[in-house]
């Protein structure tokens, strides 16, 4: 087996449909398996699963395990030498496989490669990042933002340094597509999952790189929807993020006091993320633009469930 394609999917039914359909029913080019976990959907999700792609591999977990345990317990399922962790709602175009594991075997000492990813409008998606600093992260706070205090190093994860041109060694890769090679896999590359969902993505391209080198892949595309699972449950997306981020600073040596720091500054700007939703999405409702506001009101949503519910496990964190 070439490529074992490890996907972790809660409720996401008609996007896992898509994503299936493009691995199993045209060429890839390579000899694959699938490997679907599914974290207790109620959407009907592993019965589709398993009337219409029997060839899947598919196991269903009692309740939702979250996105680490998932992709490791794929992981163990698997047989192929290389582990192609995708995300469910993504497709992948004819024998886009074939191509990342041509480049793979080109260089045998990576440790993890991340092709580019594309929307389905056909733009380009950010694929790749600089690690983010405690300041880069702390300037996403609307406390801070305006203060212009850390802008440099939030450019400088976010955009600044993105080409999708560009191929080589980065310093982190997007989780929603990443292939390692088995080997790499089994000597340190398993999920942590001390993490929910949200922040293994950085967590694991911080730790295999400081072992092997990471490439980017802007030979192989792949189209990412993107968010569709968060926006479906975003109580639990935006409480498992923020979380997420605290644990990445925490395991990359973040010192106790920037991670106080931190921490202090993200619950005391809570309040302000659910007022500055809802003005906008009332501002964006009354020029017209019903779909923007609709974000804006599901964003307040988002951050009034942590401010109400996830301060302390946030704090623990």
């Amino acid at each position: 087996m070439d490529i074992s394609v490890c996907i972790a999917n809660w409720n996401c039914r008609e996007l896992l449909r898509e994503c299936l359909r493009s691995l199993l029913r045209q060429p890839q080019g390579v000899r694959l398996e699938v490997i679907v976990v599914d974290n207790a959907s109620v959407d009907g999700a592993s019965e589709m699963v398993a009337c219409e792609f029997p060839e899947v591999i598919l196991i269903r977990n009692a309740r939702n395990e979250g996105f680490a345990r998932a992709s490791n317990q794929a992981a163990r399922a698997a047989m192929g030498r290389y582990l192609f962790f995708l995300n469910n709602d993504t497709c992948v175009p004819p024998n886009s496989l074939r191509r990342l594991m041509d480049y793979a075997e080109a260089h045998p000492g990576v440790g993890m490669f991340g092709p580019r990813l594309k929307g389905g409008d056909g733009r380009f998606q950010i694929s790749y990042r600089s690690s983010p600093t405690t300041g880069a992260l702390l300037h996403r706070t609307l406390l801070l933002r305006w203060t212009g205090l850390f802008a440099r190093s939030y450019r400088e994860y976010r955009r600044n340094r993105y080409n999708p041109d560009y191929c080589g060694p980065v310093d982190l890769l997007m989780g929603a597509a990443v292939l390692m090679p088995r080997w790499v896999f089994e000597n340190g590359g398993h999920w942590d999952e001390d993490f929910v969902f949200g922040g293994e993505d950085l967590e694991l391209s911080a730790r295999i790189r400081r072992r092997w080198p990471i490439h980017f892949v802007n030979q192989v595309d792949i189209i990412h929807h993107g968010r569709v699972s968060s926006r479906l449950n975003i109580g639990f997306s935006t409480e498992s993020v923020a979380v997420g981020f605290v644990k990445y600073l925490r395991k990359t040596g973040t010192p106790t006091v920037g991670l106080w720091l931190y921490k202090l500054v993200v619950i005391l700007d809570a309040p302000l993320q659910v007022l500055a939703a809802v003005i906008q999405g009332a501002v964006r409702w009354l020029r017209g633009r019903p779909v923007q506001a609709r974000g804006s009101f599901l964003a307040a949503r988002g951050a009034w469930h942590f401010m109400r519910h996830s301060l302390l496990r946030f704090w623990q964190a």
